[in-house]
């Protein structure tokens, strides 16, 4: 399916990347899954849509994947945007998505279908709310819809594939949520500043309530050291949902190395991101990222000792070491 992953990689080559480790039948499901919730970012996430549209838009699209409307609904909808950007390319193609969807296996339809379309719905919820996050519990029920169930999705998918992953499904769920928590805690982190720009502000509220903060005030220069302090309680908090992600991975039998890769590989990366974050003033005033060469040392050194729980433990000891974190057992 050179298309799927032309559109894939255009939106994000990391993704595309880890997706392209998987086994062939997991491969194709897993990149049409992910092309069908970058739909429902791009209705989310457009940075002039006003909100009472993207909540429209949102449960449009939401009933098209439950069978109640036609793609082309949605499509004719968004036919104005610019399709010059790969995410907007992409919501106007849902109809292709959705004739590759019904080329998967019966097996693998149905919960792409059902978790797209909760986490869609989740969205739009939060679009009727408003930019804003009143405390901790808020950011766990955003992250919840947007992420969250994307790791019970891939478990889905990856469960499908395998009866050893099914026997295993029960433990595997809660830490998928976590784990899903984890990459999109640092994915807030990351996205601070240009959040801000279009009037979001996912740092909740008690956490800038702490340290003198407003909304108004988060990314004030004068206000930067207590900045710094709001943004080390989401710190703090990744790595609390990142200790279960590292369970989560080492859960997955070792002779699934694709299938571990799949899931190491955004997830050191976001470690190695977080890293980068705390204290880091960049995180405020512009980014911090990590570079090619430290992306370049995850997967090599990954794939050579990722198929060890032991060695995972390690190098994620070894990434996040200003991190004090407990220890979780790994199966």
């Amino acid at each position: 399916m050179k298309q799927s992953s032309q559109m894939l990689r255009g939106v994000s080559r990391t993704f595309a990347l880890s997706i392209e480790q998987l086994p062939r039948d997991l491969r194709e499901a897993t990149a049409n899954a992910y092309l069908l919730l970058r739909v429902s970012d791009c209705l989310e996430d457009h940075e002039t849509m006003p909100a009472h549209r993207k909540s429209y838009l949102l449960r449009l699209w939401a009933d098209v994947l439950a069978g109640k409307e036609t793609a082309v609904r949605l499509t004719d909808s968004i036919a104005d945007l610019d399709g010059s950007d790969p995410e907007v390319n992409v919501a106007q193609n849902a109809g292709m998505l959705l004739d590759w969807l019904r080329k998967l296996p019966a097996g693998l339809q149905e919960p792409i279908l059902t978790r797209v379309r909760r986490s869609t719905l989740g969205m739009a919820r939060w679009q009727d709310h408003g930019p804003f996050v009143e405390d901790e519990a808020a950011l766990d029920d955003y992250m919840h819809e947007v992420a969250g169930r994307v790791g019970y999705l891939v478990t889905d998918l990856f469960a499908w594939h395998s009866a050893r992953i099914r026997e295993r499904r029960e433990a595997l769920m809660p830490l998928a949520r976590q784990c899903g928590l984890a990459l999109q805690t640092v994915n807030i982190i990351r996205g601070i500043p240009k959040d801000y720009q279009r009037g979001w502000v996912f740092v909740p509220q008690t956490f800038m309530q702490e340290v003198g903060l407003t909304r108004a005030t988060l990314l004030d220069p004068a206000y930067l050291e207590q900045s710094l302090l709001a943004t080390n309680k989401l710190v703090t908090k990744a790595v609390r949902h990142l200790d279960h992600g590292l369970a989560y991975i080492a859960l997955f039998p070792r002779r699934f190395h694709g299938i571990r890769l799949s899931l190491m590989w955004p997830f050191f990366f976001a470690v190695a991101t977080l890293e980068q974050s705390r204290g880091n003033a960049n995180v405020l005033l512009s980014e911090a990222k990590i570079g090619r060469d430290q992306v370049k040392h995850i997967i090599l050194q990954t794939k050579a000792f990722g198929w060890s729980n032991r060695w995972l433990a390690s190098y994620y000891g070894r990434l996040s070491r200003p991190f004090p974190h407990p220890v979780i057992p790994l199966a």
